[in-house]
């Protein structure tokens, strides 16, 4: 019997935003060892472009280092033509660039703040998702999968522009997965306490504070994401769009 586990990647085209570190890291090396091409999209070019040698290294596939910073309309079609050009098409798409920075309180979150949060966090996402949805749609499908958050549905005053932009991909997910359906599957992972990059900069005491609000008892390391992208990027999950799975260690 054929591992399907472990071939139906073979030779897909993997778009990860946020790619070059954390989950999106992780996530790029567990679709490349399952023989995927990775696009790695991320501000930063010179970390993709290290992400994507490892994985060539590492795994034998070929990988696309792409600088785009995902609140930037123009960015996100350029990194749209620029995965068509080198594999010519994307089959998996996965929105994991975010960003949630502090503020002293919710009266002092300026203008640009709150718009930066919702850029990225919201308006990139819907870019990517329309334009290479509508793609996949008018090829041969695909699956869209974006990184949410538990503050979608339990905000924290500490992240409320953040919680909104989250919910609002709770919205992109079902209407997605009715615009481009039955050829594409549009679904989100919602994500609990991962000790990424973004918590190192966590105030005194919130890793503590987040873990007592959990049933397991502890926050997540960034591989545990894998196994649901992998769940939702592959055939296991068929029937199986518009959904939210929670990925959030049993928050209470």
């Amino acid at each position: 019997m054929t591992d399907t586990a472990s071939t139906e990647f073979t030779g897909k085209t993997v778009l990860i935003t946020g790619g070059s570190r954390g989950m999106g890291e992780q996530m790029a090396h567990a679709f490349a060892a399952r023989g995927a091409n990775i696009v790695v999209a991320s501000r930063k070019l010179e970390n993709c472009r290290s992400v994507a040698d490892d994985l060539v290294r590492k795994h034998g596939v070929r990988a696309l280092p792409v600088g785009f910073n995902a609140s930037s309309w123009e960015d996100c079609d350029r990194l749209i033509e620029e995965a068509y050009a080198e594999f010519g098409s994307v089959d998996v798409l996965i929105n994991n660039a975010g960003m949630s920075p502090h503020y002293p309180s919710l009266a002092e979150v300026s203008q640009e703040l709150f718009d930066k949060v919702i850029a990225v966090n919201l308006r990139g996402p819907f870019r990517l998702s329309a334009v290479i949805g509508e793609r996949m749609a008018e090829g041969d499908g695909g699956s869209i999968i974006s990184i949410g958050s538990i503050e979608a549905i339990r905000p924290q005053p500490e992240a409320l522009p953040y919680a909104a932009a989250k919910s609002g991909l709770h919205v992109f997910t079902e209407g997605f997965a009715q615009a481009y359906g039955p050829k594409v599957r549009v679904n989100t992972i919602q994500a609990g306490p991962f000790l990424t990059d973004i918590s190192t900069n966590w105030s005194e005491g919130l890793r503590e504070e987040m873990e007592a609000k959990v049933a397991l008892g502890r926050c997540a390391e960034a591989d545990e994401i894998v196994g649901a992208a992998l769940y939702f990027a592959g055939s296991a999950s068929s029937f199986t769009t518009g959904a939210l799975l929670r990925v959030d260690g049993g928050w209470k």
